[in-house]
């Protein structure tokens, strides 16, 4: 845990240690496998950062917008990346999950498109992971699905619908936007009581409160910026609501 050499994983990938890992808490194994985007101006200076002492940050693997992966931290470890996180009660995401930092320079530099050399890499090396981890679809998550209201990659210019045509991630098509009823800040009731479960159903940190709060609306937010991103508002329109019924229902689990 020193930052030394190691074998990669994934047979495409160069390795570039970094310092910054531990081991997985309480026999955690990677059954999460979860999306960032670096969110900075350059993926030099990306991988520069998660390979530094000093940033108390990592990532099991970076890819390059030209479609070069590099490993920093090996699978079996627990690297950095997730922080203050929560899925279905699980608290500690780093010790659950396997991170991918996706070069993109996000919400701060404009959230350029991804290039389609990037996704070809992507999708690569997540069919290898998913493949040796026996990752199930609906555990293929979002940095922001995680940390709602605290973080927004890989955003809502992420193409999740292409991942999951690859055999990637849990999907359905998006409802279309239309009219109405609709909930917002400020509204409660059983209705909301009931949206909030099905969020918490799903694995996001909804407290199941019937009212309509700040971190319900960034829930929302979090669940319409991965599926169903044609309008991140936080607010729980008829789209949202069926979409997400939709990806409940679809669920192996579901009965």
């Amino acid at each position: 845990m020193n930052g030394a050499s190691f074998a990669p994983d994934y047979a495409d990938a160069t390795v570039r240690p970094s310092p910054n890992v531990g081991e997985r808490k309480d026999g955690g194994r990677g059954d999460i496998l979860l999306l960032h985007y670096t969110g900075m101006e350059t993926g030099q200076g990306a991988e520069d950062w998660l390979c530094d002492p000093q940033s108390e940050v990592s990532c099991h693997y970076i890819v390059h917008e030209d479609g070069r992966v590099v490993q920093m931290v090996p699978e079996a470890l627990r690297a950095w990346h997730a922080g203050r996180s929560h899925w279905k009660g699980e608290t500690d995401i780093n010790s659950r999950s396997v991170g991918i930092e996706i070069v993109n320079g996000g919400h701060e530099f404009g959230l350029p498109a991804f290039p389609d050399r990037q996704l070809d890499a992507v999708i690569a090396l997540s069919r290898d992971i998913l493949a040796r981890n026996a990752i199930p679809p609906e555990r293929v998550l979002a940095h922001s699905d995680v940390a709602p209201g605290r973080k927004r990659d890989p955003g809502e210019l992420f193409p999740w619908d292409r991942l999951a045509a690859a055999g990637i991630g849990h999907w359905v098509e998006p409802v279309q936007i239309g009219g109405g009823r609709f909930f917002s800040t400020g509204d409660s009731g059983q209705p909301v009581e009931a949206l909030q479960s099905m969020l918490a159903m799903y694995g996001y940190n909804a407290a199941i409160t019937g009212v309509f709060d700040e971190n319900t609306a960034a829930v929302i937010a979090a669940f319409q910026r991965h599926f169903r991103p044609a309008r991140v508002d936080g607010v729980a329109d008829a789209s949202t609501i069926e979409t997400l019924h939709r990806l409940l229902t679809a669920l192996p689990s579901w009965s």
